[in-house]
């Protein structure tokens, strides 16, 4: 067996990768059960353009709207269920009775960082300034900030039925517009997601690498740098995109 010291690590920074399993981000969310103009109640539409996401439902009911190049679908949430989608699915959370979730969402740092982009109508995403004035929950009192995520959410559910009525009727040139427009407003962010990235998803990918390789020569070193960690949620009833979350910083 081959020996070493200090910890197992392949980015020389003296300790291994610290985040969740497979370096993934972890929330809490109670789905908003503000009504909508089509009579539904939920969340706010939107895509991620590089991040998967999934659900495990923990109590209530209701359903994931999604909109993609296959087609419009609405798959039922139950306790129990685990539901997830790749980058470029719309999603919009129906709530039909204390829809609660966990939410997971790959490459912890990027979703963070702005790795979604709602459906708002075509002249809220003709800049990144036009869309960050609304979509930006500010600052101020508890119920100014929920009617501000309220009327965001109301502003993509008009934007999202756009797109679903224009696909459903044969013209998918909206939706790739949309694609089109969210690639466009998130371009400058691109090396700062890059970097999170490679100190996160990619980093923790690379370890495995590296540990699978000591392995096959015997090595089993990295064994006794074990740890155990563990966090209570740093913040709760954040005003999020589909509803109020508990996050971790991990």
């Amino acid at each position: 067996m081959t020996s070493r010291t200090g910890p197992s690590t392949d980015s020389g920074t003296g300790e291994g990768f610290a985040g969740l399993p497979g370096a993934v981000a972890v929330s809490h969310l109670t789905v908003y059960d503000w009504e909508a103009a089509d009579g539904l109640r939920g969340g706010t539409p939107h895509l991620h353009l590089t991040c998967s996401e999934g659900y495990a439902v923990t109590a209530g009911r209701g359903a994931v709207q999604t909109l993609a190049t296959e087609g419009f679908a609405s798959t039922p949430l139950e306790p129990g269920a685990l539901v997830w989608f790749t980058p470029g699915t719309v999603h919009r959370l129906v709530n039909e009775g204390g829809l609660r979730l966990v939410v997971l969402m790959q490459n912890n740092g990027l979703p963070e960082a702005g790795d979604a982009v709602l459906t708002l109508p075509p002249e809220h995403l003709a800049d990144p300034e036009t869309y960050a004035r609304a979509v930006r929950i500010p600052e101020g009192a508890e119920a100014e900030r929920e009617a501000f995520a309220r009327s965001r959410r109301d502003l993509a559910v008009e934007g999202f039925t756009t797109l679903r009525a224009a696909w459903d009727a044969g013209d998918g040139k909206p939706l790739l517009d949309f694609h089109r427009a969210a690639g466009a407003l998130v371009r400058s962010r691109l090396a700062d997601w890059r970097a999170r990235w490679e100190a996160g998803a990619a980093r923790a990918a690379r370890e495995t690498g590296v540990q699978l390789g000591r392995l096959a020569e015997g090595d089993v070193s990295h064994l006794a740098d074990a740890r155990t960690r563990s966090r209570l949620p740093h913040a709760r009833g954040v005003f999020g995109m589909c509803g109020r979350l508990d996050t971790y910083v991990v």
